[in-house]
């Protein structure tokens, strides 16, 4: 499979490692290399089975749009747009092409919205308040997080449940969702180490999608990988 990485940063740099690890061709375009999308022409777009964008908020949008209008399997990675989600969805269908997108492509922190949807009614009929804290690297543009939104949406349930973003130093990403009631207290965590995590769901996500054309959301598709 011929990948495409769309961005040069910590993560975008692993994607490219762990796509080659695993056998794929690949091609990095920093944003240098990719100003306002002007290299993502048709004829360069459809040399390669998919594309992996992990940018940034300002660039992602641009992005999107060169490569879905021309009909190309996209997995997006990159977090601080999803105010455009149907406009993209949209776009990928009248191409008839694939876009698969997430606020975070870790296998563990879909396992933990999955709890976190499960406990959110008990809990809330129980009386607890509940609230979310994020802390990320200081570098990270957007708070809160796309995986902290994803989070409170899984809680919704319980109601509006506040969330507090910090950024710190180098921190990859740790999420918690804490359940306080006046007898005791419940706290559901993910510390990523690194990010490899995301890295190898983002290519593995890829892998599924190059058979594929639609639009999908990795929280309903990760167990299929």
């Amino acid at each position: 499979m011929r990948v495409l990485v769309l961005g040069q940063g910590k993560t975008g740099r692993l994607v490219a490692d762990v796509a080659a690890e695993r056998g794929h061709g690949v091609h990095v375009l920093d944003a240098k290399e990719n100003p306002r999308a002007a290299a993502l022409t048709a004829p360069f777009v459809a040399g390669f089975d998919v594309v992996i964008d992990f940018t940034t908020p300002e660039a992602v949008l641009t992005n999107l749009r060169a490569c879905l209008a021309v009909g190309a399997k996209v997995v997006v990675g990159t977090t601080g747009w999803y105010a455009q989600l149907n406009d993209m969805s949209g776009l990928a269908i009248r191409k008839d092409g694939a876009l698969l997108h997430g606020t975070n492509f870790s296998i563990g922190v879909q396992v933990m919205l999955q709890a976190a949807r499960a406990m959110a009614a008990p809990l809330a009929k129980a009386g607890y308040e509940l609230k979310i804290e994020e802390t990320h690297h200081v570098t990270k543009l957007d708070a809160p997080s796309g995986t902290a939104i994803s989070l409170q949406q899984s809680v919704a349930a319980a109601g509006e449940v506040p969330i507090t973003s910090l950024r710190e130093g180098d921190v990859p990403g740790l999420h918690l969702l804490e359940a306080v009631s006046a007898a005791d207290r419940i706290v559901l965590s993910h510390e990523a180490f690194n990010r490899r995590g995301f890295a190898e769901g983002a290519v593995r996500g890829a892998e599924w999608l190059a058979t594929r054309k639609g639009v999908y959301d990795f929280r309903d598709v990760f167990m299929e990988l």
